[in-house]
This record gives structure tokens, C-alpha cells and sequence, in this order.
């Protein structure tokens, strides 16, 4: 009991990874949250008269899959980040099929490199951003490739995306060391209360 308790005292990134049932059920609650949240942003948006523009600006479907990786790590985070777009695409039809290739491997390099770094003894905040930065680059590899096999294809699609996007990426920056912040917290006050009773 008190070795339960005194874990509980460790940042839930420095913990080791949870077991397969729970990577499971969190990869599945990512894939929830990356297919319902982009509605909600969309139907806002609409409201708003800017329709899918506000999706495009926040980027919803990437904060579950970084949060997921960050927690469980690397195989729950790729696996979320790849079903995720399908997923999302066989529900609502988004994203749209030029899209969704570019999406499916972007999300699942955040995923992945977001458990792949999520014990490094750094800030949650470059965690993200080393994240954010594999994923847009694997989107960028991936729309190059396309381009190159479909003339008229212009690069600065990619571009006007990436700019976008940037206000979603700063909201990463915030909101994500926050969940984990919380989280810790959680688990402290629980380990606290789990040493009294020891």
C-alpha cells in the first residue's frame, strides 16, 4: 500500500506505461474525443458564419491524440492517431478525402512521438512542440509526395495550412502541460492520502 501510495508521488509521465487493456480503453477514448471535438469546433464555427475555418484554426483532433501518446504512450498514441481521421471520416465525411492521407500520418507521428518522449526529463511543453514539429513534417513529406504525383498541386496549400493552424498549435502549448499539470495533481492527492492510511 504505501509503495502504491509513494508512485502516486511521480509525474504521470515518469510512471512506466499503463497496462495493454488500459493503453486500449485510452487509445479508444482518444479516438472518441478526436471525432467528437472537431464537430463541436465545426458546428461553432458555423454558428459563427466561418464554417469549417474555426476546425482549420484549432486543430481539435490533435489535442487527444499529443494527450493520449503523452500518457500511455507511443503505440496507444499512433494507433489513436491513425484511426482517428478514418474513423472521423466514416462517421461525417471529414476530413475531406484529399486530406485525409495527410491527417491520418500526421496524427500518427504525434502520437507516436509524443510517447516516444513522454518520459524525457523535459518540459511537457517542448514534448509537445517536438511533436507538433515530427508530425508537420511528416505531413509536409507526405503532401510534397503527393504534389509531386498530381500536377496542379500547389505547395502553398500546404503552407496556408501550416499558418492557419498556428493558433491550434499555440492552444497545444497551453492546454496540454495543463491537462498533465492537473493530472499530476490528481495523482499527488491521492498519494497523499493513500500515505495517511498507510
Amino acid at each position: 500500500m504505501r509503495g502504491e501510495a509513494m508512485s502516486a508521488l511521480v509525474s504521470v509521465l515518469e510512471r512506466p506505461l499503463p497496462k495493454i487493456r488500459v493503453q486500449a480503453a485510452a487509445g479508444a477514448l482518444a479516438v472518441a474525443s478526436a471525432v467528437v471535438l472537431p464537430q463541436i469546433v465545426h458546428w461553432a464555427g458555423a454558428m459563427m458564419g466561418v464554417g469549417t475555418g474555426l476546425g482549420e484554426m484549432l486543430l481539435p483532433m490533435h489535442l487527444p491524440i499529443l494527450v493520449v501518446g503523452l500518457l500511455v504512450g507511443p503505440w496507444a498514441g499512433c494507433a489513436a492517431g491513425l484511426l482517428s481521421p478514418l474513423v472521423s471520416f466514416a462517421l461525417s465525411g471529414m476530413p475531406g478525402i484529399p486530406m485525409l492521407p495527410l491527417m491520418v500520418l500526421e496524427l500518427g507521428a504525434y502520437g507516436l512521438v509524443a510517447g516516444l518522449v513522454r518520459s524525457a526529463k523535459c518540459p511537457v511543453l517542448l514534448k509537445v512542440i517536438a511533436a507538433q514539429i515530427v508530425g508537420r513534417l511528416v505531413r509536409g513529406f507526405a503532401f510534397c509526395a503527393v504534389s509531386a504525383m498530381l500536377p496542379g498541386v500547389a505547395l502553398a496549400i500546404l503552407w496556408n495550412t501550416t499558418l492557419a493552424g498556428l493558433p491550434g498549435l499555440v492552444c497545444q502549448w497551453a492546454l496540454i502541460p495543463l491537462i498533465i499539470m492537473m493530472l499530476d495533481r490528481k495523482a499527488i492527492r491521492q498519494g497523499e492520502e493513500g500515505l495517511l492510511d498507510a
